[in-house]
Parts: C-alpha cells; structure tokens; sequence
C-alpha cells in the first residue's frame, strides 16, 4: 500500500515539474509552442469541417482577377459584387494566384485549406516573435483562443491574413537585425493593405536609433521603389487612379459595419470634423509616445535627434535595439493606429488580435486584469451587429491597455531589467565608495 502511494505521488510530482516546466522554462519553449501549433492547426481543420463558409468577399476578390487577366489595368474600371478594387498591387498578385490554384475561385474549399495553411504559418510566427521578446511560455495557450481570428481566415478568406503574414515575418526579421529583409517584407504587407502603415512610426524609430538617417532614408526608398515596382503596370495605366484607389487616406466607410464608433450618431460618424479629430488624436498620441517613452534609454528624443542628424551614418540611439523593444514598440504603434482608426471592421481584428498578450504583459496590471482586458476585446469584436455597449467595451479596453503600456514597459521588460540591473551597480558603487 505504502509503495503505490510513493509510486502515485512520484508520478504526480513528475507531472507538475514537466508541465511547469513547459509552461514557464524558456528550455522548453518551442515544445509548448509545437504543441499549440499542432493543437491550433486540428482545431482549424474542425472548425472548417463543421462551421459552414460565409461568402464576404472572396467571389469580389475573383471578379477583380477576371477583369485582371483580361487585360485590365485602370483601377477605375475594376469592380466587383461588393465594391471596386480598394487594395494595392500586392492584393492582385497574390489573388491571381489564387485565382490559378482554386478554379478561378469556385473551389472554395481548396482555398479554405490555402487559408488554413496561412493560419498555422502566423500561429508559428507569432510563437518565434514571442520567442524572442522573451514571452513566458504559458502565453502561447492564449493564440488558439480567438473565434473570430479562426473566423476571418478559414471562414471568410480576408486579404488582411496576408498582410497579416507578411507583417509579422517583418517583424521577426528587425527582431533579428535582418533590416533589410525586414523592410521588404514589411513593404510586401503595405502592398496588399494599406493598413500596414500603422507600424511605419514605429519602425522609423527602431530604424533611426539602430542605423541613423543615412541608412533609414535608404530603406524608405527601398519601400517606396518595391511599391512601384509592384504597381508598375497600373501605374502606366494611370497612376493617379492607382494611387487614388489603392492609398486612399480619405475614404469613408458605410456606418453600418463599424465595430469601434457605434455609441457615435451616424452623422457625426461621417463628418470631415470627426475624421481630422482622430487624425490629430493619432498623431498627438504618437509624437506623445516618441517624445516621452520610446526613447527613454538614449537620454531622451533631443539627444537621439541631436545624435542623427550630427552624424547620420550612424546609429543614433545608445540603448541597444533588442527583440522585445522592437515587438513592443512596433505593436504599440499599430494599437494607436487602431484606437484613432475612423472605422473598424470586423476582419481588421486580425490586425492585432495576436498581439494582445504581448501589449497587456507590457502594463502593470495583475494577471486577471490582464486576461480580462483580453476577454473584454474579444467578446466586442464577436458582438453582430455591433452596439454601443460592445463599441463602448472595445474603446475603453483598448485605451486601458495602451495607457498601461505607457505606464507599464513601453520599451520592453528588457530595458526596464536593464535599467533596474544600472541602477543597482550604481547603487553599490555609492556604497562601497562611502566604505
């Protein structure tokens, strides 16, 4: 009796050690982050198996390749079911393809696995993201959670899951210095939705602190050549409809499928007055975080500013450009973007669902603030149609958030152990000097 009790307890022990370990030793990472992917990926496939295909806007992407492959390159003359084509040259490259694997779009089945496929790949992403930035284990248990993530890929096939994909392999790459390859890959994102531009503020300050003018000036036009090689056929065509289609910074989206603003009368919604209010709001909350948080480590803006325009060829930050500062800084800056964003749709979601744990571990808020912060967005963005409560919801977890990220590790946990580890060698040097 004595032996099978010793013997039960031992494999419990056993049990606990190895599931904290997998949880919370950065050894066992990549196990943890296989088994989510591996469990993620079955989940996928059970969710298209039983949950049935909602046609958006999939049958509008096909029609715009129809027109495509025909011969025609005037963005004003494409258009389709749901509306004209919006997206930058990217979107039409990647959907002839697509066009070409599923039967020109009527084998939708077919192109709910390609977006299945595409769902495991950001899963994966995000876990080497997270990696890298120092993630605690247990966090990768939180990605397979989303409804609607799940949903915007394999049950409403969405553009934005491939600027999604390219966003994040961007991100990885600056994590990982690899600049160069980064600033394509982020230029690929920009080509398929303009929404991608929401991390460009952000970037350019890991770009000038990590590099100087000189060389952030260079992966500027690096960007801007890829976009119009991309477009080159449109914009021989006519470029001012290109452009006017493709980044149209004005547009006005109908009321009736806004996530964020529904508390705030359709006629206000509409107003010029209200889209400069968030433009400026946006912009203020920027130059704010620029000014007073992401550049806290180098002595302040002034000195960093000061820094690269006196010596351009050079870096011009003196904090180091590690992986967390780079995750933190770039999805900080898409939350803004987020926050201030005229209208918010139901697939924009995927815009930064996954990198919710990531922005709330970088407030201070307890554990369960955390996750309900989490919850809380969740459960808005999964409110058809929207409400002013699930509106009201979403606005204010989103601004809680932001906030504790400004008075939590704007710049990652690694500069504030950083910091914490200088302040305490100071400290003993004042104390052995005073011995």
């Amino acid at each position: 009796m004595g032996l099978k009790v010793s013997s039960s307890m031992f494999v419990q022990s056993s049990v606990f050690k190895y599931v904290w370990l997998f949880l919370f030793d950065q050894q066992y990472f990549w196990i943890t982050a296989s088994l989510v992917v591996l469990g993620d990926a079955i989940l996928t496939q059970l969710i298209m198996w039983f949950v049935p295909y909602t046609e958006i806007d999939w049958e509008t992407y096909m029609v715009h390749i129809d027109l495509y492959l025909k011969g025609e390159r005037d963005y004003v003359n494409i258009t389709g079911p749901t509306g004209p084509l919006v997206y930058p040259a990217g979107h039409v490259h990647i959907h002839r393809l697509l066009h070409l694997i599923t039967d020109a779009g009527r084998n939708v089945a077919r192109a709910q696995q390609i977006y299945g496929g595409l769902y495991v790949l950001s899963i994966t992403l995000v876990c080497a993201i997270y990696k890298k930035a120092k993630v605690p284990n247990w966090t990768l248990l939180l990605l397979p959670l989303s409804k609607r993530l799940h949903s915007i890929f394999v049950l409403r096939l969405f553009n934005d899951c491939w600027s999604l994909i390219f966003v994040q392999a961007a991100i990885l790459a600056f994590q990982s210095a690899w600049d160069d390859v980064g600033i394509l890959l982020f230029s690929l994102a920009l080509s398929v939705k303009m929404s991608a531009i929401l991390y460009l503020p952000g970037l350019l300050v890991i770009l000038f602190k990590r590099h100087g003018l000189f060389t952030t000036i260079r992966h500027m036009l690096v960007l801007a050549c890829t976009q119009t090689l991309l477009a080159r056929s449109f914009l021989i065509s006519n470029a001012k409809s290109y452009l006017q289609n493709a980044f149209d910074l004005s547009r006005v989206f109908l009321y009736k499928w806004t996530v964020n603003w529904r508390f705030v009368d359709e006629r206000t919604f509409l107003s010029p007055a209200w889209a400069k209010g968030l433009l400026l709001s946006h912009v203020t909350v920027l130059i704010a975080f620029g000014l007073f948080r992401w550049c806290r480590g180098d002595g302040g803006v002034a000195k960093v500013l000061q820094r690269g325009f006196r010596r351009p060829g050079l870096p011009a930050g003196l904090a180091p450009v590690d992986p967390d500062y780079v995750a933190t800084v770039l999805v900080t800056s898409n939350l803004i973007g987020i926050i201030f964003a005229r209208s918010l749709h139901y697939q924009f979601y995927s815009w930064y669902s996954q990198q919710l744990p990531l922005l709330t571990q970088r407030t201070r808020f307890p554990f369960i603030m955390q996750m309900a912060l989490i919850g809380a967005i969740e459960y808005a963005w999964n409110v058809y149609p929207s409400t002013p409560f699930s509106s009201g919801l979403l606005l204010t977890a989103n601004l809680v958030t932001l906030l504790g990220v400004w008075f939590g590790y704007p710049e990652g946990k690694m500069f504030s152990r950083r910091s914490n580890s200088n302040r305490s060698q100071v400290s003993q040097k004042k104390v052995s000097q005073k011995e």
